[in-house]
């Protein structure tokens, strides 16, 4: 029980998070101001969104209107530079120039012809990348490629286009309109976002001798920009873990951080129903994982600080590293080509440092809180998403976060170390390493075999940096050859509190197995025993292989096949197949064209038909009952869990439109419809299977976890404990499986919840009881 003092410094705490997360909020808004790109602020973004459908209809009826002749002289004028630009394309760029420029600190931006330049330049600019897009498209996209990801900022990236092309002769070279007409331009399309938005208007000025219009926004905006702030330091507050452990959660009271029971940031179902009341199971799952401590390694936090100052990257571990400028030569005031040179090597200079800190993001954020927590024992509050998987509420220093940020991490509560404890070390260590996919006494043999690798590791990390930076997660393998190290080859440490992780295979499959009685799919995903773990995708390789155009048939393995195989039970379609067949062929350097492509996802779904038949006739008919039970009238689906979870799928038709800009990318315009707020059929259709196989998962978990009394924490379908826990759980889930497969009929029962019309497709060939003895099911 924590004590008052400790209470209050977590309260103190969690205001200090709050601070911090405003003071964010307002820091990064000025931040942008001054950069002159508000359009990307907090109230930019939202008032743009509800902003961009009237530019747009505003734009339109113009053209309607220059049709019939009625537009105006000073249009007609300007109408021929915009018979190439979309409407949508024109009214997004002119809403973002208006914020960017009026919203700016930088003295004059928002003159009114400062203002119309730049929205006539940013057409401009936008119509130039089109040009050369029709007339050498592949020239451009080489560019795009070489510049465009190193260059900082629109402006850049336009110059180093132009500038490239003009040195090619035979390029069909783009005659620039020229200010006047840019103003023009401009000009037209600032008053349909004036007339569309009510938001800004005209001002002018006596300065001195001179008069001068100013655009500004009116005090209605005003209002609106306030209220959109206010709305946003509610959400401001930085996440972190706690200092105390997590008040429960209850279907009356929020749980979590201290300050949530008044503030109610986080909810207990993260995009759930607030109204629906979850069951016992779920809260006391959810209370319980929050009663897991953290403590940080001392010997990660050692290496991570070195490398840090050394500015060593090693994996997601990306450390800040900055280039100085170049040295001015000493003829730059006078020297012309001195001068152009100079600015070249330091503008790439600038590109090259930025590009480094947005890629050091993640583990700045992640070391600034290891300093806070630093020698301290910390929890953190979970919550749930709608399906009833578990998510922590913090975003740094957390079990669901990447190799270098799990590698940081180690129970608070340390156990007495055992034979048994040695042998999922092993295991840990050969698995972090790559070998995930092979046998355990493989991976025993692995971890026997290379002590002395280990023992480097763990003893001079930074002398054999090259030896763990290769394994496939570096930093837990790294973490599992100093535990491993102390705990098994040298012997000096009698407890260990590293976190060893257990997962299902093809968790999607063994819930499905289960659901339909599919002994076969059960074989191939491990429900059923075996000597070795069983690889489904290169099952499936193999039996997709014949029917594969013949070309594509020697490069048929297990790592084509594999993100198809894994997405399928969550109903991906052809669409989505085709880019990962394409991306896993490039990857061994074979192009392969549209036909060839289509005939391989075919082969591929077909074999999937025949190789795990269960399955796929479950997802058929979920999709069939969904559609029945929409055209009764449903307007959600809602179903409850073996653990108690209330589901409550309610997907309704967003209206959007997307368009792709040449500078800015993609951009998705709200589109105001007699049909908003229609149900979607079809993302219901394509959404239910996924989210029945994710809440049985969930409901697992949430049986298995509130039956172990040690330490725990989840990433999503996996566990993670001690390494002398690790029999214990997977025995529970193995039991939870048979409970939920062998002694109830989940399909049918939820066939019931949501009124199907016809029975599900049970194959019953599967003794679900077995998995009790599978090695492979949950390891």
């Amino acid at each position: 029980m924590p004590t008052p003092a400790e209470i209050d410094e977590q309260i103190a705490l969690e205001r200090d998070q709050i601070r911090i997360g405003i003071n964010k909020l307002h820091s990064n808004t000025k931040n942008l101001e001054e950069k002159s790109y508000a359009s990307a602020s907090v109230y930019g973004v939202s008032s743009i969104d509800q902003l961009l459908p009237l530019v747009i209809a505003r734009i339109t009826e113009t053209r309607l209107r220059i049709r019939k002749g009625s537009a105006g002289v000073n249009f007609k004028e300007i109408a021929h530079f915009l018979r190439d630009v979309e409407a949508e394309v024109a009214g997004a760029i002119a809403c973002k120039v208006v914020f960017d420029q009026v919203f700016s600190t930088k003295r004059g931006s928002n003159q009114a012809t400062a203002v119309c330049d730049a929205i006539g330049q940013a057409i401009e600019n936008n119509c130039l990348l089109d040009h050369y897009e029709a007339t050498c498209p592949g020239l451009l996209h080489t560019l795009k490629e070489r510049y465009y990801h190193a260059s900082m900022g629109t402006t850049q990236r336009v110059t180093v286009i132009k500038t490239m092309m003009n040195r090619i002769d035979a390029v069909d070279h783009w005659k620039c309109w020229g200010r006047e007409v840019r103003v023009r331009l401009g000009g037209w399309l600032l008053d349909c976002v004036i007339e569309a938005s009510g938001w800004f208007m005209t001002d002018l000025r006596q300065e001195g001798k001179k008069r001068n219009l100013y655009v500004i926004p009116t005090p209605l905006f005003i209002e609106i920009k306030d209220a959109v702030m206010d709305q946003a330091e509610l959400f401001a507050p930085i996440a972190l873990p706690m200092l105390i452990p997590p008040n429960d959660w209850s279907n009356e009271r929020p749980g979590g951080y201290i300050l949530n029971e008044c503030m109610k940031g986080y909810p207990l179902v993260r995009r759930g129903n607030p109204l629906c009341i979850q069951g016992e199971t779920p809260l006391k799952f959810l209370n319980h994982i929050q009663q897991s401590g953290f403590v940080l390694s001392d010997f990660i936090v050692d290496v991570a600080e070195t490398l840090m100052e050394k500015g060593i990257s090693v994996g997601k571990f990306i450390p800040v590293c900055e280039i100085p400028l170049p040295v001015k030569p000493p003829d730059i005031a006078d020297n012309k080509e001195a001068r152009k040179d100079y600015n070249r090597k330091a503008a790439e200079v600038h590109n090259q440092n930025a590009q480094a800190f947005r890629k050091s993001c993640r583990t700045r954020m992640t070391m600034n809180a290891v300093q806070r927590f630093k020698g301290r024992t910390f929890y953190h509050g979970w919550s749930l998403d709608y399906r009833g998987r578990a998510y922590p509420i913090a975003s740094v220093l957390t079990p669901q976060s990447d190799d270098f940020g799990k590698s940081l991490l180690k129970f608070a509560e340390p156990s007495l170390m055992t034979e048994r404890a040695k042998f999922w070390l092993k295991f840990n260590v050969s698995t972090t390493y790559g070998l995930d996919k092979s046998t355990m006494q493989e991976r025993q043999d692995w971890a026997e075999a290379n002590t002395e690798l280990i023992t480097k590791v763990a003893t001079e990390p930074l002398k054999y940096l090259h030896e763990w930076e290769a394994a496939s997660e570096p930093w837990q393998f790294l973490s599992s050859c100093e535990e491993m190290y102390h705990c098994v080859i040298k012997g000096d440490r009698k407890y260990t509190s590293s976190m060893v992780a257990t997962d299902a295979t093809c968790s999607g499959l063994q819930i499905l197995a289960g659901m339909s009685g599919d002994k076969s799919t059960a074989e191939l995903c491990n429900v059923i025993p075996s000597d070795k773990p069983q690889d489904a995708y290169k099952v499936v390789a193999e039996a997709a292989k014949p029917n594969c155009p013949e070309s594509i048939r020697p490069y048929m393995d297990r790592k084509v096949v594999k993100k198809v195989v894994m997405t399928l039970p969550y109903n991906s379609k052809p669409y989505s197949n085709r880019s990962y067949i394409r991306d896993a062929l490039k990857e061994v350097n074979v192009d392969i064209d549209k036909d060839k492509l289509t005939a391989t996802v075919k082969a591929v779904r077909n074999a999937m038909s025949e190789i795990v038949p269960g399955p796929m006739k479950v997802m058929k008919w979920i999709e069939e009952e969904v559609v029945n039970a929409l055209k009764r009238g449903a307007t959600e689906l809602k179903w409850v869990t073996p653990s108690g979870f209330v589901v409550n799928q309610r997907l309704n038709k967003v209206q959007l439109k997307a368009i792709e800009l040449q500078l800015m990318g993609r951009v998705q315009i709200k589109v105001a419809t007699s049909d908003e707020g229609e149900v979607d059929k079809n993302h219901h259709k394509n959404a239910t299977s996924p989210n029945l196989i994710h809440s049985a998962d969930a409901s697992l978990l949430h049986l298995s976890a509130i039956r172990f009394n040690n330490p725990l924490a989840l990433i999503h379908d996996s566990v993670l404990c001690r390494s002398t826990d690790v029999d214990s759980i997977s025995a529970l889930v193995r039991e939870t499986y048979m409970h939920l497969f062998a002694e109830q009929d989940y399909l049918t029962d939820w066939a019931k919840q949501i009124g199907a019309e016809t029975e599900p497709p049970i194959i019953g060939t599967l003794n679900a009881a077995s998995v009790i003895k599978s090695t492979y099911f949950f390891c």
